[in-house]
């Protein structure tokens, strides 16, 4: 395949510029084009989609595309942190607002306003609206309940900005393996000292396994590292790994970390199978997962 120039005078839309990326054998271009391929191939072909992400894109406007991603359907499952559930659901009720990378944060914490990058967000609106809208939700609920059957009683009561809300009217499945670390986790923390209302992370596993074992291809949309990430991967070893995956990180990889691996080291686990179509595409996720996302819709249109 021969490099192409890019001619801009002839890009009508994000998909034929994302393959015009891809022809261009541009350095991180050319990886954001296979990953249009690869995604639309998953689809194509009836793959059972995982979408992983951590919460701190929640709080910014790319929440906006996840929800979108499960208002159309386009996947199957979500494995993420407690912080996208305080995220999406705080965000209905309060406004979140621009802010500064170079910000004082002395100041900030004296005025009671939380840093999230460069996105500021006051203690009513996080916080404080998470415990009272908690308290709502489940006041006078009783039972075990896996994070997912915490997840979609969440979104059931939240409006249609809220992935959380797509989620549970599409039936699609959110998995929230450390939900204690979070605000929401906390709050019902609080709620289980009366013994009425308690985690059963297990019947999530549950439902994992009977996923994992019962999907022909399970493929993967991976933003980030961390437990979503790698909750995602552990779980795919136990069927030789995932069948095609993408991967946004902007970590290193010579530190070791999760986040930082690329998907080619989790073949040597296991975790991605050998034949596995997949991209590595490193850069920051709130520039390219809309960019892929729009281009994405524009095909399958």
């Amino acid at each position: 395949m021969i490099v192409e120039d890019i001619d801009l005078e002839n890009v009508k839309n994000f998909s034929s510029l994302l393959d015009k990326f891809y022809r261009a054998g541009g350095f991180t271009a050319k990886k954001i084009g296979s990953a249009l391929n690869i995604f639309e191939k998953m689809l194509d072909e009836g793959y059972f989609i995982f979408l992983t992400f951590p919460a701190c894109i929640v709080a910014t406007g790319v929440r906006g595309v996840i929800k979108s991603l499960l208002k159309k359907k386009i996947v199957d499952a979500v494995i993420t942190t407690c912080g996208s559930i305080d995220h999406d659901m705080a965000r209905c009720f309060r406004e979140y607002y621009h802010g500064s990378f170079d910000a004082d944060d002395r100041e900030l914490h004296r005025k009671g306003i939380n840093r999230l990058g460069n996105i500021f967000v006051p203690n009513e609106s996080y916080g404080i609206i998470i415990e009272e809208k908690i308290k709502e939700i489940f006041d006078g609920i009783e039972g075990k309940f896996g994070s997912r059957e915490i997840a979609w009683e969440v979104g059931k009561k939240l409006n249609e900005n809220s992935f959380l809300y797509w989620a549970w009217k599409n039936k699609i499945p959110v998995y929230i393996p450390a939900i204690t670390d979070g605000a929401v986790g906390w709050q019902l923390w609080m709620m289980n000292q009366n013994k009425k209302l308690e985690i059963d992370l297990f019947k999530d596993e549950k439902e994992l396994s009977d996923i994992f074992f019962e999907k022909e291809k399970i493929g993967g949309i991976i933003i980030g590292g961390g437990v979503s990430k790698h909750h995602l991967i552990w779980w795919a070893q136990f069927r030789n790994g995932l069948d095609s995956a993408i991967y946004i990180t902007s970590a290193v990889e010579w530190d070791g970390s999760l986040s930082g691996a690329r998907l080619k080291e989790a073949i040597s686990w296991g975790k991605v199978k050998e034949d596995a179509k997949h991209v590595t595409i490193e850069g920051d996720a709130t520039i390219l997962l809309p960019l892929l996302v729009s281009a994405l819709f524009e095909k399958i249109r």
